[in-house]
């Protein structure tokens, strides 16, 4: 992970060395913090997902006369959990197509 990180700040130099500032510089930060939200969501949602798979069919093999009942609670618990990755894809084009810190 730490090899990682070094090469990401290594090619993250090349990329912000064009200029000192500016609209360029604003551009190149929007968009890699646009990845950085998406990824960071991503990961989020992927584990509450896997966690909330896991207990309906914990659930489901406790008590299998339950399962439709936890089945339709989980489908509704993954659309509140998809919804959150959704709010942070339209936050990131935002922030890359209609950046409000460019003036």
């Amino acid at each position: 992970m730490k090899k990682f990180f070094l090469l990401f700040l290594a090619l993250g130099a090349f990329a912000f060395a064009g200029e000192a500032g500016g609209e360029d510089m604003i551009k190149a930060y929007s968009v890699v913090a646009a990845g950085v939200g998406l990824g960071l969501a991503a990961l989020g949602g992927a584990i509450g997902m896997g966690h909330t798979a896991a207990a309906t069919i914990a659930g489901t093999a406790r008590n299998p006369g339950l399962g439709s009942k936890l089945m339709t609670t989980m489908f509704i618990a993954l659309a509140m959990i998809e919804a959150q990755v959704i709010y942070t894809l339209v936050i990131a084009l935002i922030a890359l197509y209609s950046n409000p810190f460019l003036g």
